[in-house]
């Protein structure tokens, strides 16, 4: 087989705000990247909802707008990467009966209350390996019964936002752990719906979604989806995947003790393992991964954005990496001033939403550079706070992935690796939950055997940033400061708003 004959696959990232598309290659050659956006609509403060048609539309639009030039023949299959915890609800003639309530939207909050208070953390730790947070479906369905109950009665279907776009793919009601795993639904131990879940929501097992394995082919397109999107009806589709997990397999982070950190507009910390394991106090979430196996997922609500506020509302400065370049480096480990970064309160591992940000420290002698250095390190501490944690429970993590915007950063990238004191490489292409949906495609195509022999093969590191032991112990010193300022200010952050 020639260069131009090689099996081509397309990955699908299912975003809050846009869709992206990917066609790669099995040895990892992206050919071509296309986004269609779409609407996002906010019926009320707090609320945040998409129409699934609108989901639709991109795929109809932009799957052969990727193609376009290439041979349609070569593509093989196609796997999806798609936002987590959306709740998407079909009647028995098919058709969605209300807009998608999303993974950020927080109208769930007495629901989760009563959830984590009334049924009790310590039974939904066990049932599903996680307690519940307003973004997770289960809530959503239990508002749903309580404010919709005409509509909540004609639930035929349940599906996560890119099963959706699986079951009009393929007419396949499916779903796989990653995703199903944020549901507060799935019993992550067993790989199985929870019936004490499904049956606290009052929902039936035929209504929930069949699972296959994130690699496993579910169908193949639908004839006249075929035509409509200008390829082969036999072209295989992909299980997919959560949006963390397919981004995890993009990077190469599977099998055990593999770690991602994402410093985007959030920040993660995804560390995976091949045995399930549970922290004692959830202050991490225990999902699914994609290859088979499971993962530990801390979440920082504000990371990368926190740069962005600090630049764009405090500074009104326009060139980030020059207000880094006055950041001495003889005063890295060495900062008198801290920044707790929960600008939007914060999930991992304090869960707590009435936390904010707060510069502590400043002096008459404080400078701007010493408040962007602050800034920058906060992140750090604050992601340093969820690999304790992971570490507590004996899972070794020396050297991690490091991804997303704030990671272009050299000077950030060097202060992660000196406060987390491991090793970080940087992964040569970028392309998060999109790359891993097609590197899913290959493994169902047959391709690679595994997930863990397509991540071997394909994803290569252009960078790798190396501790310096004398930094490292420095920031060991400045972190236990850091650690002692928030349950110093717990109890006055609810009143101040």
């Amino acid at each position: 087989m020639g260069e131009g004959d090689k099996m081509l696959y397309i990955g699908i990232a299912l975003g809050t705000s846009a869709c992206k598309f990917l066609l790669m290659d099995e040895t990892g050659d992206i050919k071509n990247i296309v986004s269609r956006d779409y609407p996002l609509s906010f019926p009320k403060p707090g609320w945040s909802e998409q129409d699934p048609a609108a989901w639709v539309r991109a795929v109809e639009e932009g799957i052969p707008a990727l193609l376009d030039g290439f041979d349609v023949a070569q593509v093989a299959g196609i796997g999806a990467g798609g936002q987590m915890h959306g709740l998407v609800v079909l009647d028995a003639e098919e058709r969605v009966i209300r807009p998608a309530i999303l993974w950020n939207d927080g109208r769930t909050a007495e629901e989760v209350d009563d959830l984590n208070g009334t049924v009790g953390w310590e039974r939904l730790s066990a049932a599903t390996a996680n307690i519940a947070f307003a973004g997770f479906t289960a809530p959503k369905l239990l508002w749903m019964k309580k404010h919709e109950p005409q509509l909540f009665a004609r639930i035929a279907k349940i599906m996560l936002p890119k099963d959706y776009i699986n079951y009009v793919l393929t007419g396949v009601h499916c779903t796989e752990p990653s995703d199903a795993a944020g549901t507060l639904l799935y019993d992550v131990e067993h790989g199985c719906w929870s019936e004490e879940m499904l049956r606290i929501v009052g929902v039936r097992a035929e209504q929930m979604p069949r699972l296959f394995a994130s690699y496993a082919p579910v169908g193949t397109v639908l004839p006249e989806m075929a035509e409509r999107l200008g390829i082969r009806p036999d072209t295989i589709v992909a299980a997919g995947a959560g949006d963390n997990a397919a981004a995890a397999v993009g990077t190469g982070t599977v099998g055990e003790g593999a770690c991602n950190i994402s410093i985007g507009t959030s920040g993660t910390i995804f560390i995976t393992s091949e045995k399930f394991g549970v922290d004692p106090h959830n202050a991490l979430h225990a999902f699914a991964h994609a290859d088979g196996n499971y993962h530990l997922m801390g979440v920082m609500l504000s990371a990368a954005s926190c740069n962005q506020w600090l630049m764009d509302k405090v500074l009104g400065a326009e060139d980030y990496a020059a207000e880094q370049e006055g950041i001495a480096e003889e005063r890295l480990g060495r900062n008198p001033v801290f920044f707790l970064p929960y600008l939007m309160g914060e999930r991992s591992p304090i869960n707590d939403t009435d936390a904010r940000a707060a510069f502590v420290g400043m002096s008459l002698d404080t400078t701007r550079a010493d408040l962007v250095q602050a800034m920058l390190e906060g992140v750090a501490f604050g992601m340093r706070d969820s690999l304790a944690v992971a570490r507590s429970l004996g899972i070794p993590i020396v050297r991690s992935k490091i991804c997303g915007g704030g990671a272009k950063s050299p000077l950030w990238r060097k202060i992660f690796a000196n406060v987390l004191g491991i090793t970080l490489d940087v992964p040569a292409a970028e392309e998060g939950p999109g790359m891993g949906g097609a590197m899913l495609a290959m493994v169902a195509c047959g391709a690679y055997r595994d997930v863990a022999e397509a991540a071997a093969a394909i994803v290569r590191v252009t960078e790798t940033i190396v501790p310096d032991p004398a930094l490292s112990a420095r920031y060991d010193v400045q972190y236990e400061k850091y650690r002692k300022l928030y349950p110093a200010l717990k109890e006055v952050f609810p009143q101040l708003h």
